[in-house]
């Protein structure tokens, strides 16, 4: 059931209207702020819709803009003075239920006057209301927001029961190591601008190699370094062969030194 009841004309100011009943859809739940065009289902019977949805409110926000008191009907008279117009209608309907009626009004120039208004909504003028700027919407919403949440104790609990239900759907994550040997980093923070490189960074680091230049086993398994003639070959899980390299290993079994040593010696004597 809608506490919070939007009324505005199309003609003048609908966008700042929707801004504002978004607002207050968050902070006090989608289902408690009526605005017809969100409001009213396909096939809905409109004039009934408006006018239940008004009586059940307990907020009426007339949102008014420098168009509102001017605009003109199909046949060029003013709206104001149709007893049909709706946006006049919705209005009386507040104040003949009681419902607290907050009048917005939209720029710096706007104003409301008593002796323009009809004889039904005359008292809007009366009413205390709230000045939005859409060059500072955030603290004029904000503003909107706490004072009804302030004047409707039943808004204020109902703010209250969303942000718990926020809190307690609120993920804490846990970060277990066990026994590691060497450096251990979170990874929130760790920052790499990676540039090029060989391996995955995703949702676990593994190998990773930035701006590799030469050939790399980056398995798991143990890398052989054979000696060929034309390069390196290099063995992994999958069996990678690279033809290609500047790596030269040697592992051949050479003499000691001090044998070599010897034989020169010998040699020496020898000449």
């Amino acid at each position: 059931m809608p506490e919070i009841f939007v009324n505005y004309r199309t003609s003048d100011e609908d966008t700042t209207a929707t801004l504002i009943e978004r607002e207050l859809s968050r902070r006090f739940g989608d289902e408690r702020v009526f605005r017809a065009s969100k409001s009213i289902g396909i096939g809905g019977r409109f004039p009934q819709a408006l006018l239940t949805a008004v009586r059940r409110s307990s907020v009426l926000i007339a949102v008014i803009g420098p168009r509102w008191a001017d605009a003109r009907t199909a046949d060029g008279a003013r709206a104001l003075d149709d007893p049909e117009d709706w946006t006049r209608k919705e209005i009386a309907e507040a104040f003949e239920s009681g419902a607290l009626v907050v009048p917005v009004l939209v720029g710096r120039t706007t104003r409301l006057d008593r002796h323009t208004l009809p004889p039904e909504i005359a008292e809007l003028a009366d009413c205390q209301y709230r000045r939005f700027d859409n060059r500072d919407a955030d603290s004029g919403l904000r503003r909107l927001g706490d004072d009804l949440a302030e004047a409707v104790p039943r808004l204020a609990e109902a703010e209250r029961r969303i942000t718990a239900a926020k809190g307690r759907h609120t993920v804490e994550t846990h970060n277990e190591t066990g026994r590691v040997d060497g450096s251990v980093m979170q990874a929130r923070d760790y920052r790499h601008e990676q540039s090029g490189g060989i391996g995955a960074v995703g949702n676990g680091v593994g190998t990773f190699i930035n701006n590799a230049s030469g050939q790399v086993h980056t398995g798991s398994g143990t890398q052989n370094n054979t000696i060929r003639h034309g390069g390196v070959e290099f063995h992994g899980d999958g069996s990678n062969y690279v033809e290609r390299g500047t790596v030269n290993n040697d592992f051949t079994n050479r003499p000691d030194r001090r044998e070599d040593r010897h034989e020169d010696h010998r040699e020496d004597r020898r000449r």
